[in-house]
């Protein structure tokens, strides 16, 4: 069965094409520095939004019919493994990110529940091999039923947290039948809204504990690929104990959980933040764990996380600046985490929203190889701070000045005023404008 069969392959027409359903600077098969833009950008469809997101929100029902014409579940998860590759294969996305649920819903029981997802998994394990579609990553849905409602990892409780342990255990084995090279902890609930009912440390001890037996598991069952989290703050809990790659990065080094764990940034997560989208990818880069990204951007008038389509160039400029500068994608990619506006409502508004997106980060990808290319901007940077390639500061990074050399050095030195140079921002911002409208 066709779902679009009003739509054909998406095919790239150029940047002066007026046609919606094409591609203007996406060209799948262009071969960039040795290697195919569709390996580049490794785009992936997020099964949640795309297959199940029916335009509900806090203060309204769906808008949009997510049931692919079927309403026993068993057979609605079939059908979205069917629209799904069609989406795809029309669409030239090479993966798919996962959450257990979002693939087979819970029934009766844990047992029938996994039961359930065997026979889905393997319907999509022929699909992939009928069509060449890889999984990105998969993760467990461990924060929208109420027995989430106090965490998983996290929760008071121990059976909550066995219970947990179990369906990341299944949705491990799931993503290594599926062939992923990465999986996703996304701590939902993972978070406290007072201190007056919670115990911290035993919490965050609790939560290590669940990735080390993740970790464990993984391992034991031939999964060798990238265990990520993604930091998010603010939504839901109040005191998310994954707010941002920083607060991460000294969690992972407290439980010595950094060899395995990698950052999967997303853009709307760093605004929620208080931090741009290129920050957070800066940080994960430079502590070398810079890992995946989930694509999308947020509604700066808006105070959460709306998982909107990415179409700011600018963003996504500075998004590719950062993973060509990290040396690009390993096993992570771009998945689109993100979901047509509840207005757009339409089929076709799925190859819009997609479309949308994958230009702005083919374009984004483009440009960010330009100002690469250019130069100017790296070599300001490296002009701007020359005075630690010699003298004194040479000496402070090879550790041959202490405190008393430094004062000496000060006193003899004098006021600093007149070392210091222009930081030229609006010059550097003009320069970014001059190679991304030179495109």
């Amino acid at each position: 069965m066709e779902f679009f069969n009003n739509i054909g392959k998406i095919q790239y027409k150029g940047k002066d094409s007026t046609d919606p359903l094409s591609f203007k600077y996406y060209n799948p098969d262009e071969i960039i520095d040795g290697k195919k833009m569709r390996d580049h950008l490794k785009f992936a469809l997020s099964w949640w939004h795309t297959m199940g997101g029916d335009g509900t929100d806090m203060f309204g029902c769906g808008t949009t019919d997510k049931t692919w014409g079927q309403s026993d579940p068993a057979a609605r998860a079939k059908a979205k493994v069917d629209a799904a590759f069609e989406i795809m294969q029309k669409l030239s996305i090479d993966y798919f990110c996962f959450h257990d649920r979002d693939l087979s819903p819970e029934y009766g029981s844990l047992a029938e529940t996994n039961a359930q997802l065997d026979i889905v998994t393997d319907y999509i394990k022929a699909k992939q091999a009928e069509t060449g579609a890889k999984c990105l990553w998969g993760t467990a849905k461990c924060f929208d039923h109420p027995r989430f409602m106090h965490g998983a990892g996290t929760s008071p409780s121990a059976d909550v947290f066995a219970f947990s342990a179990a369906q990341i255990k299944k949705a491990l084995e799931a993503t290594v039948k599926l062939g992923g090279n990465g999986y996703v902890f996304w701590g939902g609930r993972e978070g406290y809204e007072t201190l007056l009912n919670t115990n911290m440390g035993l919490e965050l001890d609790n939560m290590a504990r669940l990735m080390k037996m993740a970790v464990e598991y993984g391992r034991s069952i031939g999964f060798n690929g990238d265990f990520y989290i993604e930091p998010k703050p603010k939504e839901p809990t109040k005191h998310q104990y994954d707010f941002d790659t920083a607060t991460v990065l000294g969690f992972l080094r407290k439980y010595g959980l950094e060899k395995d764990f990698k950052m999967n940034i997303e853009a709307n997560h760093a605004t929620l933040a208080q931090h741009t989208f290129q920050h957070e990818l800066c940080v994960a880069r430079i502590n070398g764990a810079f890992g995946s990204i989930d694509a999308n951007q947020g509604d700066m008038l808006l105070g959460w996380d709306t998982d909107q389509f990415p179409t700011n160039v600018y963003d996504t400029t500075m998004c590719m600046y950062e993973v060509i500068k990290a040396g690009g994608f390993t096993n992570g990619g771009l998945n689109f985490d993100a979901k047509a506006r509840r207005g757009s409502f339409t089929p076709e508004d799925i190859f819009y929203s997609y479309i949308a997106g994958i230009d702005a980060f083919a374009l984004g990808f483009k440009a960010a190889r330009k100002l690469i290319e250019d130069g100017r901007i790296d070599k300001f940077i490296d002009d701007r701070y020359s005075s630690w390639k010699s003298g004194i500061g040479a000496d402070i990074i090879a550790g041959k000045a202490d405190f008393a050399a430094l004062e000496k050095y000060a006193l003899e030195k004098g006021e600093v005023t007149g070392s210091l140079s222009s930081g030229r921002q609006e010059m550097l911002e003009s320069i970014v404008n001059n190679v991304l409208f030179s495109l």
